[in-house]
């Protein structure tokens, strides 16, 4: 189960045959994922990055080793371990990056919450960033459940 290497394309859905939750497929229809540039969670991921980095350009110089670096390296790690885990080619240790990108994702949201406090942010660009954390948070939920339906059948 955890050990099952998968294939060069693996094939997402979920129980209705349904990828919009998980953002795979425009036509609804399952998707064939080639490569961990095809999962809209790791573009989401990446745009969530460029943002946290366009975002903390403006913060403080004295944090530039404090909530800015950390920001973007938790931002950063998010889609990295979206990539590793999808290069491991088992579902099991696939599963176990998106969780690790799921921890970044919440270290992410804790400091973006942090620098909202301190108004390092403003309120639209907090708002928008926590939306996206949001969304990102759901799609990388819904990844996870889709593979371990998959791994237990």
């Amino acid at each position: 189960m955890n050990g099952e290497v998968v294939n060069s394309e693996w094939e997402f859905a979920d129980a209705e045959g349904d990828l919009s939750q998980f953002g795979f497929s425009e036509n609804g229809q399952a998707a064939k994922i080639t490569d961990y540039r095809d999962l809209e969670v790791w573009k989401e991921g990446m745009a969530l990055a460029k943002d946290i980095y366009r975002n903390t350009a403006n913060f403080p110089r004295e944090e530039l080793y404090g909530i800015t670096s950390q920001m973007r390296r938790a931002s950063v790690s998010i889609p990295a371990n979206i990539a590793e885990g999808y290069g491991r080619e088992t579902t099991g240790a696939f599963i176990q990056f998106l969780r690790i990108g799921q921890g970044s994702l919440k270290e992410l949201e804790t400091l973006t919450e942090l620098s909202n406090q301190l108004d390092f942010l403003s309120v639209d660009a907090f708002e928008s960033l926590n939306s996206r954390v949001v969304r990102l948070s759901k799609m990388l939920r819904g990844l996870i459940r889709s593979l371990e339906r998959r791994a237990r059948s």
